[in-house]
């Protein structure tokens, strides 16, 4: 059996932790998860996932410094997936400056997580433009 892929869910509300986490396993994938930006570079750098997911407000580090943190060691090539109720045009321009793959906002449609993680899962990293949603 081929190895599942690896995808790390980085979210401090444990609720919305446990849906993704839930979506994600029914799809397949071994999820990981990190309740706050500390824990989630420290699981990065352990596990190397194909793709994190990750929220913007967390505490100790925020997503953009993560994100920020994981596309800048050229060890990692990451795809990053961000998930947030900060849902204004510049939060998408910053994200994407950040090194950011994807953005979705919050509430999560389940459909559009799936289809924008079997997106990211399967492209280039270093082609893959920042897709935006409505």
């Amino acid at each position: 059996m081929a190895d599942r892929q690896k995808i790390l869910v980085v979210e401090d509300s444990p609720t919305t932790r446990r849906q993704i986490t839930d979506l994600l396993e029914h799809e397949g994938y071994d999820v990981i998860t990190a309740g706050d930006g500390e824990q989630a570079l420290a699981l990065v750098k352990e596990h190397h996932p194909e793709l994190v997911v990750l929220d913007i407000v967390l505490p100790k580090k925020n997503g953009y410094q993560v994100c920020r943190n994981i596309k800048a060691d050229p060890d990692l090539a990451i795809q990053v997936l961000m998930v947030t109720a900060k849902d204004q045009e510049k939060d998408r321009v910053w994200g994407h400056r950040q090194g950011a793959d994807f953005y979705l906002s919050k509430p999560i449609d389940p459909a559009r997580l799936i289809e924008a993680v079997k997106q990211l899962v399967h492209c280039d990293t270093e082609s893959s433009p920042l897709l935006e949603t409505n």
